[in-house]
């Protein structure tokens, strides 16, 4: 039998953890194997639970989530994170996934879209649509913004480095297409598919494919 989904909720509102816990507890696939209540804990806790999966709220009292999920994903061996959130075009939620999230989740996210994207980001897919990627990027960067013009020359730049075919794939990937749809529309195997999308991770010093996607957009060119 394949081992459960480990996960670590971190919320400062113990109503909201012992709610997640329920939901995330239901199904015989995922376990709920510690809690935190600050992003001070983080660090302990996910040494003392190992999870798979660190749901994470974006906005605590003492460290928050942002720099909570900087100081996991900036170490070796770390757990996927989801971030929570009450606001779904937030510049943090955007500076989260920049720095490793895999996803975000609004509070208010149904129970079985909750369970749907933990699974998703245990199996290596990200939980984002280009959509909302778009809206958050559109939602921070002011036109005519310098900082974004910079921004996406240098994205630019980095994607330069890719071969046509690594550049093909960073495209769909930002497109918010899944393995299996990369794989029927370039012609190639899934395992191609997923050779690929882990060469473009080392090749653009990335953590996950919501990264990928961000670049792309940065870019301009979805």
């Amino acid at each position: 039998m394949t081992p459960p989904i480990r996960v670590l909720i971190v919320d400062d509102d113990p109503l909201v953890r012992s709610g997640l816990a329920m939901i995330l507890d239901s199904p015989d696939d995922v376990e709920v194997v510690g809690e935190a209540g600050d992003g001070a804990e983080v660090p302990t806790a996910v040494a003392a639970h190992r999870p798979d999966i660190v749901l994470m709220d974006i906005r605590m009292p003492r460290v928050d989530g942002l720099a909570a999920t900087e100081a996991l994903r900036g170490s070796g061996d770390a757990p996927e994170i989801i971030v929570l959130t009450t606001f779904d075009a937030d510049e943090f939620v955007l500076r989260a996934l920049r720095a490793g999230a895999s996803g975000f989740l609004l509070k208010d996210t149904p129970p079985v879209e909750i369970l749907n994207a933990v699974r998703k980001v245990a199996a290596g897919e990200a939980t984002l649509s280009p959509t909302v990627t778009r809206r958050l990027i559109e939602h921070v960067t002011r036109p005519g913004d310098q900082r974004g013009a910079a921004s996406r020359r240098q994205a630019r730049g980095r994607l330069d480095d890719l071969s046509e075919r690594e550049r093909d794939v960073a495209l769909a990937v930002a497109q918010g297409k899944s393995n299996a749809e990369i794989s029927t529309e370039l012609f190639m195997s899934v395992a191609t598919v997923k050779a690929y999308v882990s060469r473009l991770l080392v090749k653009l010093e990335l953590n996950n494919r919501v990264q990928v996607a961000l670049l792309v957009h940065d870019a301009g060119l979805a």
